[in-house]
């Protein structure tokens, strides 16, 4: 007869000890009472996750897809309107040489 002894360490000192033979003998192993959905330490662990990964989004300063797109099409537009308004001072400035040497001749 083999045993598997596992240990887990909950936030520090505290430790919780199964073996393969828990489910044989009557009681509910941990894992087992964590795999069932309908568990509220199943649910409160789900809560706890979901909380820590929206604390740690919110500090990295995530933004979601909607605004992300909403900043690109900003952001197109925006260089869209400076090569132009580029290219219409490309324009004046060669009118401007074009008529300086007009007046010097």
């Amino acid at each position: 007869m083999s045993y598997i002894t596992v240990r887990i360490t909950f936030g520090g000192s505290k430790q919780f000890m199964a073996d393969d033979h828990s489910a044989k003998r009557g009681g509910t192993s941990f894992f087992e009472r964590l795999t069932r959905a309908d568990d509220p330490v199943f649910e409160q662990i789900d809560r706890n996750a979901k909380s820590l990964l929206q604390s740690a989004l919110t500090r990295l300063d995530v933004v979601s897809r909607e605004e992300f797109d909403a900043q690109a099409a900003v952001l197109k537009r925006t260089r869209e309107r400076l090569e132009a308004l580029e290219a219409k001072i490309a324009s004046l400035d060669e009118e401007l040489s074009a008529n300086e040497q007009r007046e010097n001749q």
